[in-house]
This record gives structure tokens, C-alpha cells and sequence, in this order.
């Protein structure tokens, strides 16, 4: 990195103390993040963690974005900046910064609070999500040669071919155009471009290089409409799940994802079968393949309690507040297996899959009993207890802070007659009483009415026992606990996101 120390030309403006590494990527402190803001008409601005693998990955997506930005859009008063929210951790938390990395869009003229970024984590989405929200929303291409560019130019491109430019279906694709930040769209009501491409008029057509090259739009010319069929034309018939192709397949409308694990190298013919069963379901569940020989998968795998050596597998899930998985026990794995699995998943005809361990030897020797799917219904429904249970994740950093405080607890009540203190790994054990949405997640189970009440208190020990002894009546977050946390929060080192925020299962 470089120090910028007396002054550095930015748009006919001048940045004094502003560090600026060699990418042109402005590193940002809380004493010159309002100067930076206000020497340029946007600029977008990432909150990270130096230990943040999410943040590693991004860093040099972030530089290629900075310098295209230096090379190709040199008048576009548009900038890239970067803030350490572990050092300038009061610039985060009035940021709103909650998880890394947060990223910040920031208009200098805007009178509101900036807007989250909703783009991908490429290079290329990075610059086209700038440019679609500093410039139109849609390019207008006035020639034959401006529209063979324009499609050249990108991976997928939506192009809306009309008679007049400010009639209703004109206005609907612009509306259209304006919500979709991560696919270009160019608009024209030139004939001999309609020609070119033998469209009619009035008509949408997704330009792709990938599957079919040419999607061409029949539904209902509104926004809503327009917005659900390119976010469909968006993803091939089959994806590779990647840090960058997460952000397609968890944000789209179709929340049923068939996932096929196996080694790709070994696979080829099973995923040309994968993807004819992908196409003729297209539109009803997304289909994805993740290479069961690469490290990166191996928290997705975990998720499905699936290791390399389990071999390929299918296995469907459908997203949403209880995360419903599906198991498909396949000898053998053609379109035909693959298809009629997941049309019987659609319509209901297969019974959820609860992933559970073995019963351990000794699960109930400890003050804290140790829970598996196999046996959490018969103790924690135990009419004469009352059973506090915590859902955890090995790897959460909350979970280990958590962990002494609630051996504690179970040595507090392991004389008690009524209550039991108990835990459960989620990574690899699944229950139907409770949606675990994030770790820990602690509920009590009532032996009065059987009612699971859910623990919102402090992760003190005093709290904890105050929530036992009350039979979850009373949560409570005493001073001591809240400044004890407030500290860790400050710290929230080894966590791998920001220490506010307790780890989601949605993170896979």
C-alpha cells in the first residue's frame, strides 16, 4: 500500500491522508471515511476482517473490480474502498456492520442511509452492479452494431425489443431492469435490430452463453414477471456450487435445490444425465453439483452429514424456515432416477430426512446429557422434566464462549429430579419439534404443556438458571452480562463473522 499524503487527483478533487493501495482501492479510517465519501459521487465501500475467509477470497475480486473501474470507466466518479472493521470497530457498528464482509453503497447526493450491495462476488458483477445503479438501467442500442457489442460483451444479457419506447411494456422492462442488479439490460426500437435477431415487437429475449442461446420472454409484460423470468434464464440447467454462484442459487424464487455430489472428474456421464432430468424440470427445483473432492465443499457436505468417502450422492432440499432435506438412496443415477426422485419430492410423496448419530455410550453420564436425533424425542418430551437443550455447531465460535458457562449449568441441576440440561451437535443430528435456524439456539421443553420455548436471554450463568428455574417465564439480561458480551463483541475474533451475529445455518 501506498500513504496519499498530500494530495491525490480524484475527479477534479482532492484527497488529503487518504491511503490508497496499489489497485486504487481507498483504505479507509474513521478520520478520513466522511472526507473519501465526500470526494466522490459514489463509492462502495467493504467492512472486512482480516481473518474473514470470505473477505480472502473476496480481495482480489475487489482489486480487479477497483481497476477496471481505473481503466475502463476513467470519468465515472465511482470508487472502491475498504474498512478493517476489526480496527475502526465504531465506524462498523454505526454502519450497521453485522457479518463480513458488509458491503456499503454511497451516493453523495443521497439524503437516506446507504444501501446494502446485492451484487456477486466477481470482478465483473462488482462493476456491472456500479453501473447499473450510476448510469441508466437500461443501455439503449440505436444500431445493429451497438447490440452485437452489447451481446459479445457479456455472459447474459437481456435485451427488450420494442415498437415505442415509452409504452407500458417498455415501461415494465425499464422497472424490471432497474431491480435487477447483476445482469445487464439494453432496450431498442430499432427495426433493423429487431430484424437482426428476428424478434416481433414488444418482445424479451435473454441472450446467454450457456444451454440455449436465445431465451425469448412469453408471460405477462409486468416488472414482477419480467424480474422471475431473467433470474431463471440466469442459471444453466445444472451449477457448480462456488462462493460465487451461492448468491444465484440461494437468491432466486425457486427454493426446491436437487443436490448431486460426486467427484467431477470420475462423473462425466452422470451429470449429463443430471442435466437432462435438470431440464425437464426446469423452472419447479434448481439443480447443483459440488465436487466431493474439493476442500471448499466440505461445509456443505458436513451440512448434509456427507464425507468424501460416502461417494456420490443425491440428496434435495427445500429452503425455507425449517430447511426440509430430503434423502435419495440411488443404485443408480440416470435422468430417470433422477427426475422421478425430485418430481416425488415436489409432490409430496417423500418423508423428510432427520440426519441423527448413534446413541453414545455414556450420552447421559455427564451433568449436560448428550442428545442425538435417535434419542432427543424420548427425553425431551419427558412429561415429568422439564429439558433445556442447546443446539450447537462444533465450529461456532458463540458455541465455544457458550460451552463453560453451560457445563456450569449442568452441574448446577445434575441432582435435580426434574430438570435435565442437554445438548445437541446440529451438524449432525436433525429434530422436527424446532427450527433451528442459527447457533446456539437453546429451547426449553415444558413438562407441564410439552411447549418448546425458545431462549432469548443473556449467556450468563445467572440468566440460564433464572430461565430453568422460572420454567421459562423469566429471560433475563442482567448489566454484568450484557457488559461481559458487549466485550466479546468488541473482540468476536475466530468467529468468522462479526461478533454481533450468531452463525446462521443458512451460511452453508
Amino acid at each position: 500500500m501506498i500513504s496519499v499524503c498530500v494530495a491525490l487527483s480524484f475527479v477534479g478533487l482532492v484527497l488529503a491522508e487518504v491511503e490508497v493501495n496499489k489497485d486504487g482501492v481507498l483504505v479507509l479510517t474513521t478520520d478520513t471515511f466522511q472526507e473519501a465519501l465526500d470526494s466522490a459521487d459514489y463509492v462502495l465501500v467493504e467492512f472486512y476482517a482480516p481473518w474473514c475467509g470470505h473477505c480472502k477470497a473476496l480481495a482480489p475480486e475487489w482489486a480487479k473490480a477497483a481497476q477496471k473501474l481505473l481503466s475502463d470507466y476513467p470519468d465515472l466518479s465511482v470508487k472502491l474502498a475498504m474498512v478493517d472493521a476489526t480496527v475502526e470497530s465504531s465506524l462498523a457498528k454505526d454502519h450497521g456492520v453485522r457479518g463480513y464482509p458488509t458491503i456499503k453503497f454511497f451516493r453523495k447526493e443521497a439524503k437516506t442511509e446507504p444501501k446494502d450491495y446485492s451484487g456477486g462476488r466477481q470482478a465483473n458483477d462488482i462493476v456491472n452492479w456500479l453501473l447499473k445503479k450510476t448510469g441508466p438501467p437500461a443501455v439503449d442500442l440505436t444500431s445493429v452494431e451497438e447490440a452485437e457489442k452489447f451481446i459479445d460483451a457479456e455472459k447474459i444479457a437481456v435485451i427488450g425489443f420494442f415498437e415505442k419506447s415509452d409504452s407500458d411494456a417498455a415501461k415494465a422492462f425499464i422497472s424490471a431492469a432497474q431491480a435487477k442488479d447483476d445482469v445487464k439490460f439494453a432496450i431498442s426500437t430499432v427495426v433493423a435490430v429487431r430484424e437482426k435477431y428476428e424478434v416481433a415487437a414488444d418482445k424479451v429475449v435473454v441472450f446467454r452463453k450457456f444451454d440455449e442461446p436465445q431465451v425469448v420472454f412469453e408471460g405477462e409484460m409486468t416488472a414482477e414477471e419480467l424480474k422471475s423470468f431473467v433470474a431463471k434464464a440466469q442459471l444453466p440447467y445444472i451449477i457448480e456450487f462456488s462462493d460465487e454462484t451461492a448468491p444465484q442459487i440461494f437468491g432466486g424464487d425457486i427454493k426446491t435445490h436437487a443436490l448431486f455430489f460426486c467427484n467431477v472428474k470420475e462423473a462425466t456421464e452422470m451429470l449429463e444425465e443430471f442435466k437432462k432430468a435438470a431440464k425437464g424440470l426446469k423452472g419447479k427445483a434448481v439443480f447443483v453439483y459440488l465436487d466431493i473432492a474439493k476442500d471448499s465443499n466440505a461445509r456443505v457436505m458436513e451440512f448434509f452429514n456427507l464425507k468424501a468417502e460416502d461417494g456420490t450422492q443425491l440428496r434435495v432440499i427445500k429452503m425455507g424456515g425449517d430447511m426440509k432435506k430430503f434423502k435419495a438412496d440411488l443404485t443408480e443415477f440416470t435422468e430417470a432416477t433422477f427426475t422421478a426422485f425430485v418430481q416425488d419430492v415436489l409432490d409430496g410423496k417423500v418423508q423428510r430426512h432427520l440426519m441423527s448419530e448413534e446413541i453414545a455410550e455414556g450420552w447421559d453420564k455427564e451433568p449436560v446429557k448428550v442428545l442425538v436425533g435417535k434419542n432427543f424425542e424420548e427425553v425431551a418430551m419427558d412429561k415429568t422434566k422439564d429439558v433445556l437443550v442447546e443446539f450447537y455447531a462444533p465450529w461456532c465460535g458463540h458455541c465455544k464462549a457458550l460451552a463453560p458457562i453451560y457445563d456450569e449449568l449442568g452441574a448446577h441441576f445434575q441432582d435435580s429430579t426434574d430438570v435435565v440440561i442437554a445438548k445437541v451437535d446440529s451438524t449432525k443430528n436433525e429434530v422436527s419439534a424446532v427450527d433451528v435456524q442459527g447457533f446456539p439456539t437453546i429451547y426449553l421443553f415444558r413438562k407441564k404443556d410439552n411447549k418448546a420455548i425458545l431462549y432469548n436471554g443473556g449467556r450468563t450463568l445467572e440468566a440460564l438458571k433464572s430461565f430453568v428455574e422460572s420454567r421459562g417465564e423469566v429471560q433475563k439480561e442482567d448489566e454484568e452480562g450484557a457488559e461481559e458480551e458487549e466485550e466479546d463483541e468488541e473482540e468476536g475474533e475466530g468467529t468468522g463473522e462479526a461478533p454481533t451475529d450468531d452463525h446462521s445455518k443458512d451460511e452453508l
